[in-house]
């Protein structure tokens, strides 16, 4: 057994500072930036019950822009709470999001040249970038709406839209 003098037990409390300094992250996780321009989502997350919300979007040479988050009571929970029970995907949250929200707002966003005009990006990086999955569940989304369908809805069933294809997608990534 290794005492607290040793170099196994110095490598003992440092692998328990290091757990501390973990837990202690998680612990100050970042707020949602403000409160959400729309009703927030149930997200149902296995046991889990977390809500999404959305910012007031706004809308830059035909771009609609929006930032999208999970949160529960301690603030936006890391991708890895959503990632599927077996663990994080080898492929990095945004590209497993980015897929699943175009998916869910098929018909409603404007295609140029046969590509959809939605962009999808997470503004905030992991701590690790070796460890994608632990970054902030909030992205910022841009899309530029088909204009039949911008033109037959108001800004906050749009909104609502978006939002309901986010949610939808975080409840995706989580089964397996």
């Amino acid at each position: 057994m290794a005492d607290a003098g040793s170099p196994a037990g110095d490598g003992i409390q440092a692998g328990a500072a290091r757990r501390a300094a973990i837990l202690a992250a998680m612990s100050s996780r970042l707020q949602p930036p403000a409160a959400s321009f729309i009703r927030e989502h149930e997200v149902q997350v296995g046991d889990l019950r977390l809500r999404a919300g959305m910012d007031r979007p706004t809308e830059i040479e035909g771009w609609w822009l929006a930032v999208l988050w999970v949160a529960d009571e301690e603030g936006i929970v890391p991708c890895r709470v959503v990632a599927p029970a077996a663990g994080p995907p080898p492929d990095p949250p945004h590209v497993r999001f980015g897929s699943l929200v175009s998916g869910g707002l098929s018909g409603f966003v404007l295609e140029d040249g046969g590509r959809q005009q939605l962009r999808l990006r997470f503004p905030v990086p992991p701590a690790d970038e070796g460890r994608p999955w632990t970054a902030p569940l909030v992205v910022q989304l841009a899309v530029r709406w088909e204009p039949a369908r911008a033109a037959a809805m108001t800004p906050s069933k749009l909104a609502d839209v978006a939002l309901a294809a986010f949610r939808r997608a975080v409840e995706t990534v989580h089964r397996p």
